[in-house]
């Protein structure tokens, strides 16, 4: 059985282009306006936990005590789809979140990409 598919935008609906367009505007502002210390500090955690190979999500990263938790939530998009641009992480799934905050709202998990942990591995002394 297939799918009806219509040629025409229903109203009310969202346009995918325009989405995503929303998606980076707000990544981007999100980025632009974090403190640089915090950004620092979130990057090298999720470097860290990216050379580790396992799923991680950014509750992982203030239970280990790599991070505190930003002044506003949108900095972890800002930080996880950088990392994720960079190639030092992809997505790993979506599971419920480990943040008391957010009451197990469904949140993106993450790993470290393979050529992340093995350029990582032969700059190692």
């Amino acid at each position: 059985m297939t799918q009806l598919q219509l040629p025409i935008t229903a109203p009310g609906t969202v346009s995918p282009a325009a989405g995503e367009s929303a998606k980076a505007d707000g990544i981007a502002r999100a980025a632009a306006n974090t403190p640089p210390d915090w950004a620092t500090a979130c990057r090298a955690a999720i470097e860290l936990m990216a050379r580790r190979g396992t799923p991680f999500q950014a509750a992982d990263l203030i239970a280990e005590g790599l991070v505190d938790e930003p002044d506003s939530p949108a900095r972890w998009g800002a930080a996880f789809t950088a990392a994720a641009r960079a190639g030092v992480i992809e997505h790993a799934g979506v599971v419920p979140s480990r943040r008391a905050t957010v009451h197990r709202s469904l949140c993106r998990q993450w790993t470290g990409t393979t050529a992340y942990r093995q350029h990582t591995r032969k700059e190692k002394p």
